[in-house]
Parts: structure tokens; C-alpha cells; sequence
């Protein structure tokens, strides 16, 4: 193989193929990523086994076709540290070599056929949707999904069409995002729902969109494919039931406030500068007119800040982790939101526009 590289465009790719290669793993070829020349390009692919991802690269200019597998992090090191704008990749069967204006690198090459294979895209997709609306609905929910359960099902969105709708649901027990998305293409999903790791889609989440970039959806088997222009992603689907989430969603609450996104979040944020394991979270004190944040830490001290609110309701007082507030008013894009409760032991519900909703649950001070 010998390729010429805008090193720019490389570096992007590998941004993005890397983030899911394992930082250990008893298969050091996993740890490589596969080069293989196509028409007019240079596909990069890599995989853990359970999730594949394919870049192509097109500023490029390919003197000799070739198929090649070398160790990632390598690769990615010499090319972002790389000043040129021009970088030759030369490869023989053992070695790669990375020439630039005043450098030459050699990296030790495996073998093509060890590696395993990465899953393509061929045909229409499923379902259809602008990727730039599916990223929102991902900002809007993965912080939400489990970080390591053992309940497997709460590690991954559920994803559920209804209509021209895609609603993604995250929950770690404790809190719930709900997030809407158009579609432009529709069709039912495999019994009905799935769900997606969440390493998955915060890789989604990465790939480059402008505003008009599709993003094709296709279900085989136990696999999600997605495709969008330069980008191929595939995974395996997590196994287990989710949780009925429309069960714990408030419906008869009549205690409601509109509150400022940022105000909102700068209080929460300094109410809790003085909270601790013990204190355990912050208190939201609601009277006519007024809202009050408080924490307290009997061997640090106290903090309280004032908020003016529209609220005419009778008072009351409810206790929040504050993190869980601030990883949702973090991601809200509109100025306002709307805060709906109903007894201090039942959970606050946040909601913006029609297409989004979050449910944390209280806790007790």
C-alpha cells in the first residue's frame, strides 16, 4: 500500500475509530486498527466485538492498493503530533511506515486475516432520521443510562418508534430522560423496541454532522447497523427487559413552575458547594414568590441561595442529589424548563418543549 494523506482528514478519522478501541484486552489485535484502500478512499476500521465502526477518509491519493492492519495508538500518536499537512503512509508485508517533510516512522505491522470483521452497510435502512436530531435526542438522554448494572438492560437507551417518532428512554434507576425525535423514515423495530448500549450512542454522538446529514438505521438479528455519509457503525444490542417506564411518569401533579435554565443551574451549583456524603443532597424550599436552595454539612456549614419565582401553590420543601440536576439543566438547550411536583416523597419532573422529559427521584434529607 502507498497512500498519501491529508493529515487533517486522517486525524479526524482516527479521532473517532479510536474511541472504541479497549485499553486492555487479551486479543492485542484489537487494539489495531484495519487500513484498506477503496475507490478514491481509505477505509479505517476498528472493533471491540461488540461494537464496529468504519471512517472513510477521501483526501487521500493512493499510488498502490493495500489492506492493513497496524497498532492504533501508534498510529494516532505520529499523526497528531505530525506539523505537516501531507503525511505518506508506505507499507510492507511486516512494517508501516509514516513519512513526512523532515520525519520518517516505522510501525510494525499484523497480519490483515487475524482481524476480525467490521461489519458494512449495504441497501436502504430501516429507519431514517437527520443525525443531527438524533444527536440532540442523545445529549438529552445517555447521562441518564447506568454506568455498570447488573441489571444489563439499564446499560444501554431503549429506542421505540411510534409513528414518524423515535422516543429514547435512559434510566439508571434512580432518575429517567426521555427524549423525541422526527423521523424521516419510518418502520417497526424489532419486537417492538430496542435497546442500544450506551457506549454505542455516545459514539454517535461524535461522528461530524452538518445540518442536513442523514443517518440510516438497520436491524440483523441481534445487530443495529447505522450509516451515515463517511461512517459506518454496528453493535451488538443489549439483552433484557427495560423497565415500564410509563408507570412512574407523574400524571396528576399540580404543583408547577416555569424556572430560568442557567440561574437555575448556577444555584443549584452553589447550593451544593456545601453539601457532602452525609448531608446527601440540597433542599428546594417553594413559597409564594419564592424558591430557596439549601444545603447543609454539620461539620462544614450551611449555604442557601434565593431564587424569585412565579408560584402561588401551597409551600413545600423537597430534597434532590444535586448532580442529577445539574447533568439535566446541563443539557437543556432552551432558556426555560418547566418543574412539576407533587408530595416531597414522590420524584420531581422536569420537562422542555414536547420532545423531552427527565423524572429524579428525591431524597431524604
Amino acid at each position: 500500500m502507498k497512500v498519501k494523506f491529508n493529515r487533517s482528514a486522517l486525524q479526524e478519522a482516527l479521532n473517532l475509530v479510536t474511541g472504541i478501541i479497549p485499553a486492555r484486552t487479551p486479543k492485542p489485535i484489537l487494539q489495531c486498527l484495519r487500513m484498506t484502500t477503496a475507490d478514491n478512499a481509505v477505509n479505517l476500521s476498528a472493533t471491540d466485538l461488540e461494537i464496529g465502526i468504519t471512517s472513510s477518509v477521501a483526501q487521500v491519493e493512493i499510488t498502490e492498493p493495500g489492506d492493513l492492519v497496524v497498532p492504533a495508538d501508534k498510529l494516532f500518536s505520529i499523526v497528531r503530533e505530525s506539523a505537516d499537512e501531507v503525511l505518506a503512509l508506505e507499507a510492507t508485508e511486516s512494517a508501516v511506515h509514516v513519512v513526512g517533510a523532515d520525519s520518517r516512522f516505522t510501525i510494525y505491522a499484523h497480519d490483515p486475516q487475524q482481524y476480525p470483521a467490521v461489519p458494512g452497510f449495504e441497501g436502504p435502512g430501516n429507519i431514517e432520521l437527520k443525525l443531527q436530531r438524533l444527536q440532540e435526542g442523545i445529549e438529552l438522554t445517555v447521562f441518564a443510562a447506568a454506568k455498570e448494572s447488573t441489571r444489563y438492560a439499564l446499560n444501554g437507551i431503549l429506542w421505540e418508534v411510534t409513528g414518524k417518532k423515535l422516543s429514547l428512554v435512559a434510566t439508571d434507576g434512580r432518575r429517567l430522560a426521555k427524549a423525541v425525535v422526527p423521523l424521516e423514515k419510518a418502520a417497526s423495530l424489532p419486537e417492538g423496541r430496542i435497546i442500544v448500549p450506551a457506549k454505542t450512542m455516545a459514539l454517535l454522538n461524535k461522528i461530524p454532522a452538518g445540518e442536513d446529514t442523514a443517518i440510516a438505521v438497520k436491524f440483523s438479528g441481534n445487530q443495529i447497523v447505522l450509516s451515515s455519509e463517511n461512517t459506518v457503525v454496528s453493535s451488538t444490542l443489549v439483552d433484557g427487559n427495560f423497565p415500564k417506564y410509563e408507570d412512574i411518569i407523574p400524571k396528576d401533579y399540580t404543583k408547577k413552575l416555569t424556572l430560568p435554565v442557567a440561574a437555575t443551574l448556577s444555584a443549584v451549583r452553589r447550593a451544593a458547594l456545601l453539601a457532602n456524603e452525609d448531608s446527601k443532597g440540597i433542599r428546594l424550599a417553594l413559597d409564594k414568590g419564592t424558591l430557596v436552595f439549601t444545603s447543609r454539612a454539620p461539620e462544614t456549614g450551611d449555604a442557601q441561595v434565593d431564587m424569585v419565582v412565579d408560584y402561588k401553590d401551597q409551600p413545600m420543601e423537597i430534597g434532590f442529589n444535586p448532580q442529577f440536576l445539574i447533568d439535566v439543566l446541563r443539557v437543556i438547550k432552551a432558556e426555560d424548563f418547566e418543574l412539576h411536583l407533587g408530595q416531597p416523597d414522590r420524584p420531581g419532573l422536569f420537562k422542555s418543549g414536547p420532545g423531552f422529559l427527565y423524572i429524579v427521584m428525591p431524597v431524604n434529607l
